[in-house]
């Protein structure tokens, strides 16, 4: 017996929790979770544990936890594990056990407690049970009574340390190959290895975002990126980035420190250089993934590695402007909100569900002046979603209990996903040598999981399934 059960992600795109079991033969039976995010947005009202967040699931035979990368909606839940008595290790690329106990900290500030000793000792135990395991490597996880795991993690070019998951399973006279996508990412992207199709898949798992649309290509939106902030910022306003802290904000800042070094000495506003253009990170959490990002060059793909040999620093430039304190980011939406300085301000959170992006909102979507630029994925039920639905309308957001008018321009530039468009998702399934014997669509709305699915009917895919 080999099992796949799934504990999220099913009716949406966010709490990401998957389950691989093995029967042994004492009838018992053995198994690794793959991720145990959080739900956000509409789903956080809809998604099985979701009122309390507890995990309802039996743990009792799960011996380990493969985490794909770092995002909340793919670890979110790992506390609620452990309290729930899970005691096996975590097992992650190199990179993510660096990247995890720094976004389970913040997690645990704002969803489950201020208690400094409280969040170390949780913090100390995950790190304690930390298995980093190199690329390309096979791991095992158990090997008992006629049946064995072994896991390994590839690149899955999303976000620096993310991983797809294959998993060599042997349950008695049964073998199989099974592969977890975790989240893909689109080729080409900035900083990051692109991913390779695995060398063999008998059932995968894959994830659906974008499985009904492509991106533009990068350097398409490269330039719909330049066009749009020459455009914003000539009524002296201010670019507001709502940006995701992991993956996003590096992106974009290393996309923006080309611009400035291909332009700069072109204006993008009158009287404004690109090289003079103030760029803002207003994250904590973002700034400090932008310094672990730093510190990962190794992990870097071969361009962002050339960059460094010309003497260029994509992460850390002239431009860019790092707040930190509470005080100076409320001094800096007044400012920007009274001045008529045109400057680009990333802010966290991606989906405008909290963080400091919420300040910048309300002081400044009433404004025509202001745009507001979303790059990532908005999930139903967010404000992101909102702003982006019913602003080109002219409508209106609820932030904090109250409606707030957009007036401000609204943007969206799909290009800048982490996610795989359709063409990517094909390209990867495709890739593999022998069809799936089945393929299970995962972390997409509905009509994004049905497209990909008739796509790959119509490919001639035996066994293509939406799970409940």
């Amino acid at each position: 017996m080999i099992d796949i059960t799934h504990h999220g992600a099913t009716s949406g795109v966010t709490g990401s929790c998957h389950e691989l079991t093995l029967g042994t033969k004492q009838n018992t039976s053995a198994g690794i979770l793959i991720d145990c995010g959080l739900f956000q947005g509409q789903e956080k009202a809809e998604g099985a544990s979701a009122s309390d967040l507890s995990v309802d699931f039996p743990i009792e035979h799960i011996r380990a936890l493969v985490v794909t990368h770092v995002h909340i909606d793919h670890v979110g839940r790992i506390p609620y594990l452990l309290a729930a008595g899970f005691e096996g290790p975590i097992i992650c690329s190199e990179p993510s056990a660096i990247m995890l106990p720094e976004i389970l900290e913040d997690a645990l500030k704002i969803g489950f407690t201020r208690d400094k000793q409280l969040i170390e000792r949780v913090l100390g135990l995950i790190r304690s049970r930390l298995v980093p395991v190199p690329y390309g490597k096979w791991h095992e996880v158990f090997a008992e009574s006629g049946c064995s795991l072994s896991v390994r993690l590839q690149r899955a070019g999303h976000i620096l340390g993310s991983a797809y998951v294959e998993c060599d399973a042997v349950s008695g006279d049964e073998r199989e190959r099974i592969v977890f996508s975790g989240d893909l990412g689109a080729p080409h992207a900035p900083l990051l290895q692109e991913p390779a199709s695995p060398e063999r898949a008998d059932r995968l798992v894959i994830e659906s975002t974008y499985g009904d649309k492509d991106h533009e290509s990068r350097e398409t939106r490269r330039y719909r990126l330049k066009a749009i902030l020459e455009r914003a910022l000539a009524d002296g306003g201010t670019v507001l980035i709502p940006a995701f802290s992991i993956g996003r904000t590096q992106e974009l800042l290393y996309e923006i420190e080309g611009l400035i070094h291909e332009f700069g000495n072109d204006c993008v506003t009158d009287g404004l250089a690109w090289s003079d253009l103030e760029i803002v990170v207003d994250s904590p959490l973002a700034a400090e993934f932008t310094g672990i990002y730093r510190q990962l060059k190794p992990f870097w793909n071969a361009e962002a590695a050339d960059l460094l040999r010309q003497g260029r620093h994509p992460l850390s430039f002239e431009q860019l402007t790092v707040i930190n304190s509470h005080e100076n980011h409320l001094n800096a939406v007044d400012y920007l909100a009274r001045s008529h300085r045109p400057c680009v301000v990333l802010a966290g959170s991606g989906m405008c569900a909290g963080g400091r992006v919420v300040n910048y909102l309300k002081a400044m979507l009433g404004e025509a002046r202001n745009d507001v630029l979303f790059v990532g994925y908005q999930a139903a039920g967010t404000p992101g979603r909102d702003i982006l639905t019913y602003g080109p309308r002219g409508g209106w957001v609820e932030l904090d209990g109250e409606r707030f008018d957009i007036r401000a321009s609204v943007h969206q530039v799909g290009g800048y996903s982490a996610h795989a468009g359709q063409s990517d998702l094909i390209r990867f399934i495709e890739g593999i040598p022998g069809k799936p014997a089945e393929i299970r669509i995962v972390h997409g709305d509905a009509s994004a999981k049905q497209v990909l699915k008739q796509r790959l009917e119509y490919l001639n895919y035996p066994s293509v399934l939406i799970p409940d």
